[in-house]
């Protein structure tokens, strides 16, 4: 997981809510964003990485921040050493995925 050891994720329901819970992520917090999933009937999760400190100030200032919107952040959690064969799950969901590689 190079730097990084600590994964951060929250699960809000809709778009608007998961893009505003990523957006107050990134800016409370040294996190690199990895990306996010439509997991099942609109519930999403956003998946940022940085040290465990980083990783537990941008999911408490995300989930902060979904609820501040009037609604309920399904789950969160920081895995503060995540097990190396993660990567594998994490990089399906990486937004790198989603950019063409002429870019």
């Amino acid at each position: 997981m190079g730097k990084y050891n600590a994964l951060g994720l929250i699960e809000t329901f809709g778009i608007v809510y998961a893009l505003e819970a990523a957006d107050a992520m990134c800016k409370a917090a040294d996190v690199e964003l990895i990306g996010f999933e439509n997991v099942a009937s609109g519930y999403i999760s956003v998946l940022v990485r940085g040290d465990v400190g980083a990783c537990k100030t941008a999911v408490e200032t995300g989930v902060k921040a979904v609820e501040d919107m009037g609604t309920e952040v399904y789950s969160s959690v920081v895995i503060a050493s995540p097990h190396k064969d993660l990567e594998k799950i994490i990089s399906r969901y990486s937004i790198k995925n989603l950019i063409p590689e002429n870019e």
